[in-house]
């Protein structure tokens, strides 16, 4: 290091780079010598609201029945082959492949149905989409389609989600396929680097954690209420049962808003607590005060009470404080390109 002038830092980052082009290399070779076989073999087909002050707390989704309302954020195996989604570089990274002649969409579909079918690790998202090169058709990206032809090609891979950002692993393998595709195809490439795309998805991971709240109304009943008559209740208010049977949910024009926490439907119920996903639910639905709304029917209709964690009725002070918490929260996904219930937030927020 002392002969070459460079300091630990410098060397160590030398050392990390050297690593990650060894993996893409050896991932690349893996790749193609699967493929080779996979032609030989004729394979390929075309197919959390209130304590006395409200908080942002670290919380877990999947804690069922939890008696204690707060701000918490939110803690599924996804699919290796290509998604319904568009393709959306604020929370993917694009990789473009340009084409000196437009390719048939089947030639690109036979290739990538190989890729889709070799062996992978990856459980990250990536999708495909082309640029239509047809004279009669406007040219725009679309999904790949075995009659059309295309001049350009995008893969991309979505940068992080609720699992985390995107591991150095999954992100060498999906770089390493997309070469070969290009290689294939006879195509140029175009592909940020691996160093900064490990980036991207750490900035975007970091802004998806403070923003991915969970918000929570407790209702506390004087006595217990026998479950056909909370069953009742629930669905005069315009409540749906859930698929198993143990929660309720509320939806506007078609969409989920918020819902119950799970309850045992043969006991009585004690409390209910309403969940809403704040990233998921657009600004302009008012879920907030729309879930608050219910929360204060259920217990008027029940005998019940809006209560913290210590079982202290609610005040309007915290109310107050979580709407402005909201309005934050609110503006900065909109500042992030990433606003409450677009689809990119979905996407981001699963």
């Amino acid at each position: 290091m002392t002969m070459l002038g460079l300091s630990d830092l410098q060397f160590a980052l030398a050392v990390i780079g050297l690593l990650i082009l060894i993996a893409v290399a050896i991932l690349n070779l893996k790749y193609a010598r699967a493929r080779r076989k996979a032609r030989a073999a004729g394979e390929y087909s075309v197919e959390d609201l209130f304590a006395k002050e409200p908080s942002f707390g670290q919380t877990s989704s999947d804690s069922e029945g939890r008696a204690e309302p707060s701000f918490g954020d939110i803690g599924a195996s996804t699919p290796s082959i290509p998604e319904s989604f568009s393709i959306d570089p604020r929370i993917d990274c694009v990789i473009t492949l340009r084409f000196d002649e437009s390719i048939s969409g089947a030639e690109i579909l036979e290739e990538i149905n190989a890729w889709a079918n070799e062996p992978s690790t990856s459980t990250a998202r990536w999708m495909c989409e082309g640029l239509n090169a047809d004279v009669d058709a406007a040219e725009d990206w679309e999904a790949l389609r075995a009659e059309a032809s295309y001049s350009e090609l995008q893969l991309a891979i979505q940068l992080a989600s609720r699992r985390g950002p995107i591991g150095v692993l999954e992100l060498s393998d999906f770089c390493s396929r997309a070469q070969a595709l290009a290689e294939t195809l006879g195509s140029q490439i175009d592909m940020p680097s691996v160093n900064t795309m490990l980036e991207s998805a750490k900035e975007l991971d970091a802004m998806a954690a403070e923003s991915d709240i969970q918000l929570s109304i407790n209702v506390l009943f004087d006595e217990a209420t026998p479950g056909a008559n909370f069953d009742a209740l629930m669905r005069k208010r315009g409540f749906r049962l859930s698929r198993n049977g143990r929660a309720y949910e509320f939806y506007s024009n078609g969409a989920l808003i918020f819902s119950s926490a799970e309850i045992d439907p043969n006991a009585p119920v004690k409390q209910v607590t309403l969940l809403l996903e704040v990233p998921l639910v657009p600004q302009d639905e008012r879920a907030f005060e729309r879930m608050l709304g219910e929360g204060i029917e259920i217990a008027q209709a029940a005998h019940g009470r809006l209560v913290d964690d210590n079982g202290i009725n609610l005040t309007e002070a915290a109310v107050i404080s979580i709407r402005q918490h909201l309005d934050v929260l609110y503006a900065n996904l909109e500042k992030s390109g990433v606003p409450a219930g677009s689809s990119t937030a979905s996407r981001l927020f699963s």
